[in-house]
């Protein structure tokens, strides 16, 4: 086991986050002096008694010199105290964000480096959460509950000092009703029982953010069949389960909180008694007087940094879950980096008996979706995909840029092994138009910008007229420099698809896979469409994944998937005019145009 797993809770978030011990330990110090100095006001109340009681038959003898002295001592103490605080605040969040950032763009960067199978078999709910929730309120820990436990925790101990410098029998009466009401929260909030129960809360809290996402992209669906969110039966369930749990756990801490809260309050209940016994034996001794009256007022007020304690001494328990699922993630192991790299000097494309299967891990299952698959695609020429739904043709284009990795066989590109080519070079040879569309909610320039974010303006405009884009562009609100998703700007999903072959069109790589790409287009547009294609893949190596025929009919290569198998390979003029699965297809597509609707039942 190396040592990343060795360290657990606010060791391992501090080791994951990037430390700032400097920071925090700043934060500490200052936090702790606030809290000596909150005590100031405190201790001059006492002074103030003692002179009183000492002149409680003479008032007019009253030193006022000293009261006034002990005034002002009070009034500097509460502003160092908020000085400190307020330093003490500052620090921790100069530490705080840090941490949040580095967190964050550690574990970005790690999410983009796995595999798709990691992403297809994780809800975007749970990342999300993870993401979001988990690390702000680690932000928040840092940021707030450092400092207040700190300063909660030298409030307490400085009270003790005092108290016992004091009276110790008084000392001890109010300690020792403190300890027992710790002792039952902590049994109370930090054991097993807990611990399953903020797991349990995190379970909840992940299924139904995924939930969520689920129920808000099915909403059309959902309004369009006039169904309640009960309609909705997994988001409903999740609902209702959290309600379970929530009710749950109050019923499970009720009676630890009710005796934790009976004892704390009960601190005069026990001071009253031994100040009465002590005062029995000197019941002229002023000083004791004032000491007593001193523990009635200020006994009490030692429950409100307790009660504070406990309720951030809760938030770790969050915090140590939080970083689990950080590291659930952390723990995924990247697809691997090669350790001997190599640059192809050609963009060939050639599978070698490649095998390649699905896991489930939840199920522990491996789904086999590909099997023995050997071809080539030479460059400057179009190989199309083709093949019933389920055949494969989407996941043989995946292991291109290694989305996944093979389980046998080998993929390589002008003779190199994918796996041999670094990550950031092998994205730099493909471009990848997918079936289904994804724009950042961003302008459209910079969206298709991200194809090649050193292009020029002239650039970005000649691959959306390449695309077929640029005139429905130029006819929004603000051209290239509207904004998806804003004041009600939405595209269309054959704009959308054309936005994307934009993207592609303008990074240019030697390798072009289309997933679909004119899926959504109109007749006149996939005309327009294939145009810039065939202009765009000169001298480049294409792969087409294609449902609608007539689009692969001047392919070079034609490559049929049956069942994660090659059923045929040939030209469309070949493999139309021999029985085999591409002619049942061709078939199949021809027909589809002559199908009508039709309302009235036809009789032979």
């Amino acid at each position: 086991m190396n040592e990343t797993k060795k360290k657990q809770g606010l060791a391992r978030l501090f080791q994951i986050a990037g430390q700032r011990k400097g920071l925090l330990v700043l934060a500490g110090v200052l936090s702790a002096g606030s809290a000596l100095c909150m005590l100031v006001p405190y201790w001059a109340v006492y002074g103030v008694l003692k002179e009183l009681l000492a002149h409680a038959g003479e008032l007019n003898e009253v030193n006022s010199e000293v009261l006034v002295r002990l005034g002002w001592t009070a009034f500097g103490g509460l502003v160092g105290g908020l000085v400190l605080l307020y330093c003490a605040l500052m620090a921790s969040h100069v530490a705080a964000f840090r941490i949040l950032y580095g967190l964050r763009v550690r574990l970005s960067e790690h999410i983009g480096r796995l595999s798709l199978g990691f992403l297809s078999g994780t809800s975007t709910g749970a990342i999300k959460k993870t993401m979001e929730q988990n690390i702000e309120k680690i932000e928040t820990f840092i940021a707030h509950t450092i400092p207040d436990m700190v300063n909660v925790v030298a409030t307490v101990v400085f009270m003790f000092i005092i108290f016992f410098s004091l009276n110790g029998w008084l000392a001890a009466v109010c300690l020792l009703c403190i300890v027992v009401s710790i002792l039952l929260q902590y049994a109370n909030f930090m054991g097993k029982t807990a611990r399953e129960f903020t797991a349990q809360y995190f379970d909840t809290q992940e299924q139904m953010s995924a939930s969520a996402v689920q129920y808000v992209r099915g909403m059309p669906v959902v309004k369009i069949f006039g169904q309640s969110v009960r309609s909705f039966r997994q988001f409903h369930d999740e609902i209702q389960g959290y309600k379970k749990w929530a009710l749950k756990c109050c019923d499970t801490y009720e009676r630890g909180m009710v005796l934790f809260m009976v004892l704390l309050n009960s601190i005069v209940t026990f001071v009253l008694p031994v100040g009465l016994l002590l005062m029995s034996g000197r019941p002229h001794d002023m000083a004791l007087a004032a000491v007593w009256l001193f523990f009635i007022i200020m006994g009490p007020g030692v429950t409100s940094p307790v009660y504070k304690l406990m309720f951030l001494g809760g938030g770790t328990r969050e915090i140590d879950e939080g970083v689990r699922r950080l590291d659930r993630i952390l723990d995924e192991q990247p697809v691997p980096e090669t350790t001997s790299p190599q640059v192809p000097r050609s963009y060939d494309i050639e599978f070698s008996h490649v095998s390649f299967s699905y896991d489930n891990k939840q199920q522990a299952t491996r789904t086999e979706v590909l099997h023995d698959i050997s071809f080539r695609a030479p460059q400057g020429e179009i190989t199309a995909l083709v093949g019933p739904s389920g055949s494969g043709k989407s996941t043989v284009a995946s292991l291109i840029p290694r989305f996944w990795d093979v389980d046998k066989g080998s993929i390589s590109i002008g003779g190199v092994d994918v796996r041999n080519i670094p990550t950031e070079q092998l994205m730099n040879l493909v471009s990848f138009v997918f079936q289904d569309t994804f724009l950042f909610y961003d302008t459209l320039y910079e969206n298709i910008a991200v194809g090649c974010p050193d292009a020029t303006r002239e650039q970005v405009v000649a691959a959306a007229r390449a695309a077929q884009c640029h005139e429905f562009i130029e006819q929004l609100p603000d051209g290239y420099e509207t904004r998806i998703g804003d004041s009600g700007v939405y595209l269309s999903g054959g704009e959308a698809q054309r936005v994307c072959v934009a993207r592609a069109i303008l990074k240019n790589a030697p390798i072009l896979v289309l997933d679909e790409a004119t899926a959504f287009a109109d007749p006149e547009n996939e005309y327009k469409m294939q145009q810039a294609l065939q202009e765009l893949i000169k001298d480049k190596t294409v792969i087409i994944i294609a449902h609608r025929l007539s689009s692969i009919i001047s392919a070079h290569q034609i490559v049929v998937l049956k069942e994660g198998k090659i059923a045929q390979t040939g030209t469309h003029g070949q493999l139309s005019t021999e029985p085999g699965v591409y002619q049942q297809l061709w078939n199949a597509y021809t027909d589809a145009f002559r199908w009508e609707l039709s309302t009235k039942e036809e009789k032979e």
